[in-house]
């Protein structure tokens, strides 16, 4: 058991947390949440000892190992293997085969494991520190941020790795579900206090937000005590008979606790700037290929997409396959090859790229910015965005040469806010924000009334917003109609996925093969299932979407009809004869307007029944 007693750390007048103390018993997994910059990493850092702490102590077990995974790699050896393998314990370096296994399941080729560790991205040099603490097999992981540049599939993996593990772990993630799926405990950070519960993040933050409702609930009804008591002093203090009284409420009201109003916490405020579009269709792919090597193979390749009019469109898969080039296809920054993107004339699109490859000026200020993105717009908008961001005050002159990768990515959000739009396409928004503005931002993309297109291996977010899906796998880009679960359910990850086999380590010396293939009936009953759906919606769709739209214009017109109604009594109540005249008129129009709707809501349904029957002959 670890037992960390009153811990306290501040940063000049800046309280991270002060008297935390909680225990680590055997076997718990714990996630470490709390908003960016109240002391996560920190906390975890103290727990190592890599930073001091200004009050309190911890007591360790004699000889329990403590794995932690570095925000700062620095390697030795020539290739990924050898590097990985430096975590392997003395007493185990012949058990090569775990190395090979992470770093499989992490996302590594074997071709990739004997290039030198410095030739890969930053996210890929990650894995290999990863790899390094996994197979050290410590009592205890810390793990601060595992799923950053990790893809869906490395995540998935991480997560059937994490629900075998049969030590403890602390795990700091902005990813929800991948939180949820392995925790038994939540520690939060919350006001400078830290506490500890059992249970899931929805456990953890119900009972933050209850406490606080309870505690604001007390400090008016305190308040309202307090008037009535000074009240009562003030109205009889010179009244000789009510002296004995008075005094006594002089006394009662000393002793009356103060209760103190709870501190606004800075958060960030998502509201995307939507316009009206009408139309059903957005924006249509035709046979879309592309590759920047014109001498490679294809990175997309006969790609074919019909956005419509509020579809939430999720981009999945594992890294390197193009979805940030498709994104940026679609958005129109980068032109395919072969194919074409038609985007309705009435479409306004605003783009977020990632932060760490979207183009800013490094002398601007965040304000100056965020306003040249928007000049037509005033200084006291980009102030207030500004605000919403988290860069109040002072902080919105800051350089953009000086910003952190979660500031870039900030700024970059507010650029995309500022925008007048019917159609987002977000890269992986979720990157570097904490789980509260993770949460933020899931709900503005739900209330968007445009249409979206998001990449993300967020696999809470896929589950809350995408209402259709883009999956890269095997090598090929599959578009399904549905939503994540549905996906899940009835097509799955297959091969490539580990949750689904939980597929991890079993006896030392025997290797389990990753590359295991789903049993050919379940599969083929995937596919089916899968492949009828996509008939379904290709032969049915187009008149479900045209029914709704009917539906929904039919009852906006039945309300206009209402208010004209109530306006043309009013008027006649009045003698006002020139706007009987005029509403009269409208409301001529408005019923010529419904006959009409109605007429095609028939046709409509007419059309959607035959289609029905076509599709159960042709199935």
């Amino acid at each position: 058991m670890i037992e960390i007693f009153d811990f306290t750390k501040a940063y000049g007048e800046q309280v991270l947390f002060e008297d935390a103390s909680f225990n680590i018993f055997a076997g718990e997994r714990i996630g470490l949440v709390g908003r960016n910059g109240h002391g996560k990493s920190t906390l975890l850092k103290m727990i190592t000892g890599e930073e001091d702490v200004d009050g309190g102590r911890k007591t360790i077990p004699r000889n329990y190992s403590i794995g932690y995974l570095p925000q700062i790699v620095k390697f030795t050896e020539n290739n990924v293997l050898d590097e990985a393998c430096k975590g392997l314990p003395l007493d185990r370096k012949d058990e090569v085969w775990k190395v090979e296994k992470i770093l499989t399941g992490l996302g590594f080729k074997d071709g990739e494991l004997e290039k030198e560790p410095e030739i890969f991205s930053g996210g890929y040099q990650m894995r290999i520190e990863l790899t390094k603490v996994l197979v050290s097999e410590p009592d205890m992981l810390l793990l601060d941020e595992p799923t950053n540049f990790l893809d869906i599939i490395s995540i998935r993996w991480l997560e059937a790795f994490l629900k075998k593990w049969k030590g403890e772990f602390i795990v700091i993630s902005h990813d929800r579900n991948f939180m949820d799926s392995v925790v038994t405990h939540i520690v939060g950070i919350h006001r400078a206090k830290v506490r500890k519960i059992k249970g899931k993040t929805k456990k953890y933050y119900t009972t933050i937000a209850k406490e606080e409702e309870i505690h604001e609930k007390r400090r008016v009804n305190d308040g309202k005590k307090r008037k009535q008591i000074e009240g009562y002093i003030s109205s009889f203090r010179a009244k000789a008979r009510r002296a004995k009284s008075v005094q006594s409420s002089i006394k009662r009201l000393n002793k009356m606790e103060s209760i103190d109003k709870l501190g606004d916490i800075r958060a960030l405020s998502f509201s995307f700037n939507s316009t009206p579009f009408r139309p059903p269709m957005v924006m249509e792919a035709k046979s879309l290929s592309f590759s920047y090597d014109r001498k490679a193979p294809y990175l997309i390749n006969d790609f074919s997409l019909l956005l419509e009019r509020g579809d939430k469109v999720c981009i999945a898969g594992a890294n390197g396959k193009g979805k940030t080039t498709l994104a940026k296809i679609l958005a129109g920054v980068i032109e395919p090859v072969k194919g074409f993107v038609k985007v309705n004339p009435q479409v306004e699109l605003a783009y977020y790229e990632q932060g760490n490859s979207a183009k800013m000026e490094d002398d601007r200020t965040v304000e100056d910015e965020i306003f040249s993105a928007h000049p037509g717009k005033s200084r006291t908008e980009a102030r207030t965005i500004c605000g919403n961001m988290m860069f109040s005050g002072d902080n919105a002159l800051k350089k953009i040469a000086v910003l952190s990768g979660g500031e870039r990515s900030r700024v970059l959000l507010a650029k995309t806010l500022l925008s007048p739009s019917n159609l987002l396409v977000l890269d992986e928004p979720t990157h570097h924000l904490d789980m509260e503005s993770c949460a933020a931002l899931l709900e503005a993309v739900k209330e968007y009334e445009g249409a979206a297109v998001v990449v993300t291996h967020d696999e809470y977010f896929l589950h809350k917003v995408a209402t259709k899906l883009i999956i890269f796998m095997d090598d090929n880009i599959v578009v399904f109609p549905g939503n994540y679960s549905e996906f899940l359910e009835q097509v799955g990850w297959d091969k490539d996925d580990p949750v689904e086999k939980n597929a991890v380590f079993d006896k030392p010396g025997k290797k389990i093969d990753t590359n295991v293939p789903v049993p050919e009936n379940k599969k083929e009953e995937r596919r089916a299932r899968a492949a009828r759906r996509a008939l379904t919606k290709e032969k049915l769709g187009g008149f479900e979407y045209r029914i709704a739209g009917l539906e929904k214009d039919i009852s906006i017109a039945e309300k206009e009809k209402s208010l004209l109604t109530d306006a043309l009594i009013k008027s006649s109540e009045k003698s006002e004869a020139n706007k009987i005249v005029e509403i009269s008129k409208q409301l001529k129009e408005n019923k010529s307007t419904i006959d009409r709707l109605y007429g095609e809501l028939d046709s409509a349904l007419r059309s959607l029944e035959q289609a029905k029957k076509d599709l159960e002959t042709e199935v």
